[in-house]
């Protein structure tokens, strides 16, 4: 009977420390995996960062884009308003 307690205690010695090997396997991977995550998450800030900046420079390009054709239309605007002014001049003559 006292081997048999001492079998079951060692097989219950062995589990517990099967278990915490197991434990600490899992918690070295996760270690392991976090570690080389700053570098992904750098290499992803550089890229979104290049990124912003692409976006910025097609936003400002865009914007000088509106505003030349804002002044443009602007122009045509006053010119087609001249030229009703003279046709409606010249009508009214007639």
């Amino acid at each position: 009977m006292a081997d048999e307690t001492e079998t079951r205690s060692i097989d219950n010695a062995l589990n517990r420390l099967e278990a915490a090997i197991n434990r600490l396997d899992a918690v070295v991977q996760h270690r392991l995996e976090t570690d080389a995550q700053p570098a992904d998450r750098d290499a992803e800030l550089a890229l979104m960062d290049e990124d912003r900046a692409r976006l910025a420079a097609a936003l400002d390009a865009a914007s000088a884009r509106l505003a030349t054709v804002s002044a443009t239309t602007g122009e045509v605007g006053h010119r087609l308003d001249r030229a009703i002014e003279t046709v409606q001049d010249v009508l009214g003559r007639a």
